[in-house]
């Protein structure tokens, strides 16, 4: 079956669904819709597909395309929602349920017949990661109803009828900012916090902070502070700043501030987008990193210690590590393997476990080829020192998706365990032709040998907690409930220690590939063969640079990517037509 993606960008869910189906075995390519209807329908046409999916769609899918072919929408809502901003109200009105319907592409937008439903229980977090986890999970059960709908050529899918009780959805206008306005002299805490989280992270929350008009993204709760509703009361290490409200006090952690010549209008920690601003008497709270747990709640490194197992955590905002937080993470491991503990358990973001340096940063830096040197070194630092760490039993639990230098980070621990669900993108070319470091050209082929490293970076595709799995990027899959994962990593790594033989062979056959391959090829040589790639990446092309220029001012470049498109499935269609008349 030949199966055609539609979708306004190649996001997490369009990964999850083009990995889904490759693994099974369907024909899949994709269309990314930036506006060019003809385009869309000429392409349709050229892969003339048995079934359109659209994941993600901010445009509407031309008549010509949806009339002539099975056209299934995916709409973050429960049956019978209807616009452009469900998933917003659902957060910010506080609805204890929700979920995902796949309905047929029709004249009217989320009016089409439905051919799969499943709700979720909702629960306090931000749009995108609500979107990134169970609106995910539904969906992907939702797809495989669909397809085994349509391949039985016998379902008929239930129309869309406001007369049956069960249809509990409405039309809902989209959400517009007057609607999302904060009034912090009169809102509580929790109103505030659903405020932001169901504009995070698009399109924010617009605001005023010291006079500079802004949208508010990355909030938590201050459970101790107290001042002047809307008053800015203390400033964080890690760039938050914390604001009182009527009831209490939020940690803001990153603002984009929205007039122009003002830090290119990206996303940035609030005190560096507003360090002209922030008055220097503002109290600076300190972070002990060698204290275990969180000293704020906006804290985003900190470690955790359970009997033997320690549990190093770094929860960076999309998964992007700055120099800066390169540094912390560091300081907090390296004091983590200095405890008189057997295992370190490396936990990155639920939602995005590393995505590696930290392009927004890096564009807003005043050099940025500097700023990138220096973020590419302060990462390696970390891959460094836990390949390195001898003593202990290294594990990388992999929750949320992992790419380019956090896919390669994780390949540094002994053991790589991953959420059934997570997508690996381990390469860097897509960020115009960047080499990339952390030591991948030593540690992706140890683990996976040198053929498919080469595919892996060159291709520069996707491949699901499945397929890493089977070519050995990791170790062992686990479930795909959050809650489940963590529970099982906990339950497997004790287990792991209570086997002195296993846990000695560990060490053991760790040390002694480590002389061997160090005897073969030093691994500084590895860095420095990188390195010195990188600093032609950053120092002499240009590509990088308009590369990460776009990728961070959203930028379209109005085109699909060759690899995941029609082109580059149909050779492989042709060669398949070709083998099977001979």
């Amino acid at each position: 079956m030949k199966i055609f993606l539609i979708s306004t960008s190649f996001n997490g869910l369009t990964q999850r669904f083009y990995t889904e189906l490759n693994d099974a075995g369907y024909n899949v390519a994709v269309e990314l819709h930036h506006g060019d209807h003809q385009q869309v329908i000429k392409q349709t046409e050229l892969f003339n597909p048995d079934l359109i999916i659209c994941p993600f769609l901010t445009r509407r899918v031309p008549s010509e395309v949806w009339e002539k072919y099975l056209t299934i929408i995916v709409h973050p809502g429960i049956k019978g929602d209807r616009g452009p901003s469900s998933l917003d109200w659902a957060i910010q009105e506080g609805f204890d349920e929700w979920g995902v319907t796949l309905l047929q592409a029709d004249n009217e937008m989320d009016a089409g017949n439905i051919w799969s439903s499943k709700t979720f229980k909702m629960r306090d977090g931000t749009k995108s990661s609500i979107y990134n986890r169970e609106v995910t999970y539904a969906a992907v059960k939702c797809l495989w109803e669909v397809l085994a709908f349509v391949e039985s050529n016998q379902f008929t899918p239930e129309a869309l009828d406001y007369n049956k009780p069960e249809i509990k959805g409405r039309l809902q206008p989209q959400m517009t900012q007057p609607l999302r306005s904060i009034d912090w002299q009169k809102e509580s805490t929790n109103t505030i916090i659903k405020k932001i989280h169901a504009a995070d992270g698009n399109p924010g929350v617009i605001d005023e902070i010291y006079g500079q008009k802004l949208s508010l993204h990355n909030v938590c709760i201050e459970p101790t502070l107290r001042g002047e509703p809307g008053d800015i009361i203390a400033q964080s290490p890690t760039g938050a700043i914390c604001r009182a409200t009527t009831d209490g006090a939020v940690w803001i952690g990153h603002v984009k501030l929205r007039h122009e010549n003002a830090s290119h209008g990206i996303k940035l920690p609030c005190t560096m987008a507003l360090s002209e601003q922030i008055d220097s008497s503002l109290p600076l709270l300190p972070i002990d990193y060698k204290k275990e747990g969180k000293s704020l709640s906006c804290q985003e490194t900190w470690y955790e210690v359970d009997g033997d197992i320690v549990y190093v955590h770094g929860a960076f905002h999309n998964g992007a590590m700055s120099t800066k937080q390169c540094h912390n993470f560091l300081e907090v491991y390296r004091h983590a393997a200095s405890l008189p503990v057997r295992a370190i358990v490396i936990k990155g973001g639920e939602d995005s476990w590393s995505n590696g340096i930290h392009l927004n940063h890096i564009e807003a830096a005043e050099n940025p080829a500097n700023e990138s040197w220096r973020n590419i070194n302060a990462i390696n630092d970390i891959v460094y020192q836990i390949i390195n760490t001898m003593d202990k039993v290294t594990i990388s639990a992999v929750t949320g998706n992992a790419g380019a230098g956090g896919a390669i980070l994780a390949l540094a621990s002994d053991l790589v365990f991953a959420r059934k669900g997570v997508i690996f993108n381990p390469h860097y070319k897509n960020m115009g032709d960047l080499y990339g470091s952390e030591y991948w050209t030593y540690l992706l082929p140890n683990r996976v040998g040198k053929k498919i490293a080469q595919q892996l970076t060159s291709e520069c595709l996707p491949i699901s907690c499945r397929k890493a799995w089977e070519i050995g990027m990791v170790d062992t899959v686990l479930d795909e409930q959050h809650t489940l994962f963590h529970a099982q990593v906990s339950h497997l790594v004790k287990s792991t220690l209570m086997d002195q033989t296993a846990c000695s062979d560990i060490l053991k056959k760790k040390a002694n590939k480590r002389c061997f391959n160090e005897s073969e090829k030093a691994l500084a040589s590895y860095r420095r063969h990188e390195l010195t790639q990188m600093h032609h990446n950053f120092y002499v092309d240009e590509k990088y640079h308009q590369a990460r220029s776009r990728f961070v001012h959203k930028v379209s470049c109005g085109k699909t990517q060759e690899n995941i498109s029609i082109s580059a499935l149909l050779p492989r269609l042709e060669e398949c037509a070709i083998s099977k008349a001979v």
